[in-house]
């Protein structure tokens, strides 16, 4: 059955497939680990005292809030109706308070149809623009409100409402945070929600008269208890692929429990990397990791630093230092517009691509169509110069200057492949819903450049020196770009359904040389 025109405009991500994918990249869910917490007090209480509707899990990184939160799903979701949303920093689609909102809406509408006319009749109104525009947060909050309004009758079971990772919530997180507070304490609704030990989450949070916060740092022995689950998993997991004899699994498996520090991520990469060398060389390379997440990433930099070619250092360098200053994961084809290779002579594809990024391993990894950190830490980690003692390598003239590189690379490449007329349409007045891309599309791999590059110029401008001044300059490559390619520019966010975000840059752009002509002058 055709999805509705008002649902597709609604819908950023099917909050069903983010678990899914989340589930598979972190090997799959394991029941066993996540089950400790049904018999937990504080998750006891909330579940069966109908005047606590708001458990708040949380944690330091890596210690294995989402994956709970995907068990707590599944423990839910014959229950009643159930929304959930999973929040990641890194993919634009799902870090913000507006996302958040759409992807319940989108989950409750699709469990409980009937509720689709409070979405309905404000999109016959307004059209995509209700969800798009300037004012899409108070449209999504009054529809989702009133959704919970009905949702309210006491005849009916409480919903459940799951959100993960509240602090990868990079926009709008106070006014998240006040809807959450504010929605459990006036509906009937039950709110399970996860984040770090984040002091500014918690004082939004503490509106809700009735939260019942789960610490895993006070649950210690339970979170332990279902590491050690998790390293024994692993460990069978592992002995069985590389065909490891008893002795080497028996000291894998104790090495793993002994240094986890009750974290799963940290088990997780160390798996991931046993899992690439033979069994013969298991032992010597289990031992070369620290316990901590942050003593792991720091033997990582270390061991890509310490790399005999001096090119795959480089190159991984750049492609490290690409990845922690862009704004959203970038395709292979976006990544090879940013990234060189020292020799100029050799040309990177998506299989060299591939294999400098499996040297990344331990911090990157290839999903189904981008390149994205394993966790939100490691990206913390690379940006942090008292962690990562190799910050002046991955970032030579800090990140500003990365920035003022992947702006310069845009604009470069946009002047270079942009044209008129680029999909070669006869109609030039066709309507877009009618439009099928080329194959290959000449827009994909510039699509990126195509939405961020004012925003990496502003970046660029916050360490500014006379150099980045010049690029604001009639003359400069601003100038030229807007001079020579403006229109081209203008057709291929048409095309790539992202008028709204040219419209939104160049007011940026605008703002931005109001204020430089004041240092001009």
């Amino acid at each position: 059955m055709t999805e509705k025109p008002c649902l597709v405009a609604l819908r950023t991500t099917d909050p069903r497939h983010d678990k899914t994918r989340i589930e598979g990249g972190k090997g799959g869910l394991l029941d066993d680990v996540c089950r400790w917490v049904l018999s937990n007090d504080e998750f006891r209480r909330w579940r069966h005292d109908k005047q606590n509707r708001l458990l708040w899990i949380k944690g330091d990184p890596g210690k294995g809030k989402t994956m709970l939160l995907c068990g707590l799903i599944n423990e839910l979701k014959n229950e009643g109706v159930l929304a959930y949303f999973f929040c990641q920093a890194a993919d634009p689609r799902i870090n913000s308070a507006t996302a958040v909102v759409r992807g319940l809406i989108y989950l409750l509408v699709d469990s409980r149809p009937s509720l689709l006319s409070h979405l309905q009749q404000r999109y016959d109104r307004a059209g995509r623009q209700l969800f798009e525009d300037v004012n899409a947060w108070v449209a999504v909050r009054e529809i989702f409100l009133d959704i919970l309004n009905t949702l309210d009758d006491p005849a009916l079971p409480s919903p459940y409402l799951v959100v993960d990772a509240l602090d990868e919530c990079q926009t709008g997180l106070s006014g998240l945070l006040d809807l959450i507070a504010s929605g459990s304490a006036a509906y009937r609704a039950k709110w399970i929600v996860s984040s770090r030990n984040w002091p500014e989450i918690e004082e939004r949070l503490a509106q809700a008269d009735q939260k019942v916060p789960l610490s895993l740092e006070l649950n210690a022995n339970s979170v332990s208890a279902a590491v050690q689950l998790y390293v024994q998993e692993k460990a069978r997991t592992l002995a069985e692929r590389k065909q490891y004899d008893l002795e080497t699994t028996t000291q894998v498996e104790g090495y793993l429990a002994f240094n986890a520090s009750n974290t799963f991520l940290w088990v997780a990469l160390v798996c991931q990397t046993l899992d690439e060398v033979p069994a013969f060389k298991a032992l010597k390379t289990l031992h070369t990791f620290p316990p901590g997440l942050d003593a792991l990433y720091g033997r990582m930099m270390q061991s890509i630093c310490g790399m005999e070619d001096l090119d795959d250092v480089a190159l991984c360098i750049q492609i490290l230092s690409v990845a922690s200053t862009v704004y959203r994961p970038l395709t292979l084809e976006e990544l090879a517009s940013f990234v060189n290779h020292p020799s100029p002579d050799i040309q990177l594809d998506n299989i060299s691509l591939k294999h400098y990024i499996g040297l990344c391993r331990s911090f990157l990894a290839i999903g189904e169509r981008t390149v994205s950190f394993v966790h939100q830490s490691a990206k913390d980690f690379l940006c942090n110069p008292s962690l990562n003692t190799a910050f002046y390598k991955v970032f030579p003239h800090t990140i500003t200057g990365i920035h003022q590189n992947l702006f310069s690379k845009s604009l470069q490449l946009l002047s270079r492949t942009l044209q008129h007329n680029i999909y070669g349409l006869s109609h030039p007045g066709i309507a877009i819903e009618d439009v099928t891309p080329p194959s290959p599309d000449p827009i994909r791999p510039v699509l990126y450049s195509c939405l961020y590059w004012v925003d990496h110029l502003i970046a660029a401008q916050a360490g500014s020196t006379h150099i980045r001044i010049k690029d604001l300059q009639d003359g400069g490559d601003v100038h030229a770009f807007l001079s020579e390619t403006y229109l081209h520019w203008l057709e291929a966010l048409s095309l790539a359904r992202a008028m709204l975000k040219g419209v939104l840059a160049i007011e940026k752009l605008n703002i931005l040389l109001q204020v430089r002509s004041i240092s001009f002058m």
